[in-house]
């Protein structure tokens, strides 16, 4: 496999980081730098990290930010609609911009409801990989506070996600358990219907 991913669960909510690998050059990417830097930098180790993109500016997503960033000399990436509320962001990503690690190329999907600068990542080789945030869970879409924000997801997901993307597709969700969009794609219907 030509992309490693190492899963580390950090923090008091159990905020899933993810340590994103090519095994060609080495290069690495740390998706959401939640929590526990002592933990995440222990992970990266020194073959260190090119950047950390961060999903989306809720801070139990970017409690270790600072430190990593700090320790690594990585950028730190982030959608501009969230990123006034990230402590430190370099750069910023929006929908369709690519973002590589060595041979590998990710492409980043805006999806709107969660927050407004919501993000995700996808690695289409290797069956497709979806690192979601907390915009997509096994079970369902992140939590939203109104309707116009859950009917915004729920859109977004179902065009750009789901739509567009093949069931195989493992996704990586910011809490929890991974699951596939094949598993995942029969509720649709259900989520719409319930309204979360």
């Amino acid at each position: 496999m030509s992309l490693s991913i190492t899963k580390l669960s950090v923090g008091p909510m159990d905020n899933n980081a993810y340590l994103l690998r090519c095994t060609t050059t080495g290069e690495g990417i740390l998706v959401d730098a939640a929590n526990e830097p002592p933990r995440l930098l222990s992970l990266i180790g020194p073959d260190g990290i090119s950047s950390v993109v961060t999903t989306h500016r809720h801070a139990d997503h970017w409690q270790a930010l600072t430190e990593v960033v700090s320790a690594t000399g990585a950028a730190s990436l982030a959608h501009p609609a969230d990123a006034p509320e990230i402590p430190v962001v370099t750069d910023t990503l929006t929908e369709g911009d690519t973002l590589h690690l060595g041979e590998l190329t990710l492409s980043v999907i805006h999806l709107v409801g969660h927050t407004p600068g919501s993000i995700a990542l996808y690695y289409a080789g290797e069956g497709g990989h979806l690192f979601t945030g907390d915009s997509l869970f096994p079970g369902g879409p992140g939590r939203t506070t109104n309707p116009k924000d859950f009917n915004s997801l729920m859109d977004d997901l179902e065009e750009k996600v789901f739509g567009r993307l093949p069931d195989g597709t493992v996704i990586y969700p910011g809490h929890g358990k991974d699951s596939t969009l094949g598993t995942e794609r029969p509720s649709i219907p259900e989520w719409r219907a319930r309204g979360w």
